[in-house]
């Protein structure tokens, strides 16, 4: 069974840097294609970055184009969010996702195993 387990998310201040991790068990995580997707209060789970199973080829929303990086350790079977210039708006349970394949996904449908989230809110 697959288990995904984030961590790193907590209370910053607008234009402070934050990683978030998410280790990844149960299933051989090199094949699969990583994703991060955010949910903000009382709004619905929309998609961050995701990555392809080497890490060769990432795509980023445009709404952190240039202030979010994703990127994974296949050793440590592990994907990473960096997160720089941190805005109020980026408040939200952050997840990560297990593709269904070995491709860089940016649909919901296309991930189909879940981690529980870690929250990151940034006050203003």
């Amino acid at each position: 069974q697959v288990q995904l387990v984030e961590s790193g998310g907590r209370l910053v201040q607008a234009g402070d840097s934050l990683r978030l991790s998410c280790i990844a068990s149960g299933r051989t995580f090199s094949n699969y294609g990583m994703g991060w997707f955010r949910q903000a209060p009382g709004k619905e789970r929309v998609f961050v970055a995701s990555i392809n199973w080497n890490g060769d080829s990432t795509y980023v929303a445009d709404s952190v184009k240039g202030r979010f990086t994703i990127s994974r350790d296949n050793a440590k079977n592990t994907v990473y969010l960096e997160m720089n210039s941190l805005k109020f708006e980026d408040t939200a349970n952050y997840y990560c996702a297990l593709g269904v394949g070995g491709g860089t996904y940016r649909l919901q449908g296309l991930y189909d195993a879940w981690g529980q989230g870690t929250r990151v809110t940034v006050s203003s």
